[in-house]
């Protein structure tokens, strides 16, 4: 059972510890942190808690002062080709050259192996647009759909995503969510990380929340659901044994402790909100160990 837990895990970090030269506090302490294969991960926290860090982290452009992170068993410092061409980062913001979008995938694609043109096709039809676009006369929106169609098209087995819904319209935002769930497979992970969580619903598997270097919430969207209830309601009723409240259109939206195991549709703003403003709460239902 042990050698099946490690099989399934691609990315371990373990004791990672990271600051910033200009900063007097590190962003991690002793942090340590796994992924399993097949899932969509929402990484979420507010801004400032280490996210997009992580990320570069993750991939081996951030080195960290101890620790160290494996993608597949290997070290993601040694940048390894191996290793370079089964991994894509999307960062939040990017530069891209004034060519079609036509070269520059001829340009970037021999770098990773299982690269589909028929899949890139396909998501660049998700998002309504084609290979003939001038990549320097996209607005920055459309240039992340784009560049984000590459990059789950190149098929790696990890994909970590910045703030992917930055500078997308509300449509966009829709067919962002249909995009991922064409391009996941149970050899996949994605990381998203953002702090836009209503962005995120109802797309991802785990949850892990951060905050200053802490795991706040590590888990997958069904046991949540399994220990906690979202409900919205128009009056003050249950606001006494609920876990949080939040006013709502509706009236009050509210997590319950769902003693009758009763199926409702995570609700992440609330939860994230939950969890940062009421921890102790929401951390009774959950074996949360946190990392100092």
């Amino acid at each position: 059972m042990y050698k099946q837990f490690i099989q399934n895990k691609m990315v371990t970090i373990e004791e990672l510890s990271f600051g910033y030269r200009n900063s007097k506090n590190k962003l991690f302490q002793d942090f340590s942190l796994s992924f399993e294969k097949g899932k969509v991960y929402g990484l979420l926290g507010k801004n400032g808690v280490g996210k997009s860090t992580l990320l570069y982290l993750m991939t081996g452009l951030l080195v960290s002062q101890k620790g160290r992170i494996c993608f597949n068993k290997i070290d993601v410092t040694r940048r390894l080709p191996i290793t370079l061409c089964d991994m894509y980062i999307v960062p939040e913001e990017f530069d891209l050259p004034s060519i079609s979008f036509r070269n520059y995938v001829e340009y970037n694609k021999t770098f990773y192996p299982r690269f589909s043109m028929d899949d890139l096709h396909k998501y660049l039809e998700c998002f309504e647009l084609d290979m003939d676009v001038n990549l320097g006369a996209l607005s920055m929106g459309q240039k992340k759909k784009v560049y984000m169609s590459f990059a789950l098209a190149t098929n790696t087995s990890l994909l970590l995503m910045d703030e992917p819904t930055n500078g997308l319209d509300i449509p966009a935002k829709s067919q962002f969510r249909k995009f991922i769930a064409m391009g996941m497979s149970d050899d996949k992970t994605i990381v998203i990380s953002t702090h836009q969580v209503k962005d995120v619903d109802n797309l991802l598997d785990h949850v892990i929340i951060l905050d200053q270097n802490k795991v706040l919430l590590n888990e997958s969207v069904s046991h949540i659901c399994q220990k906690l209830l979202f409900v919205e309601i128009s009056s003050d009723e249950m606001a006494d044994e609920a876990l949080y409240v939040s006013p709502s259109i509706q009236g009050k939206s509210m997590i319950l402790h769902n003693k009758d195991q009763e199926e409702s549709a995570i609700n992440l703003e609330l939860l994230f909100n939950a969890i940062l403003n009421n921890y102790a709460q929401i951390n009774q239902y959950f074996n949360i160990s946190i990392i100092k």
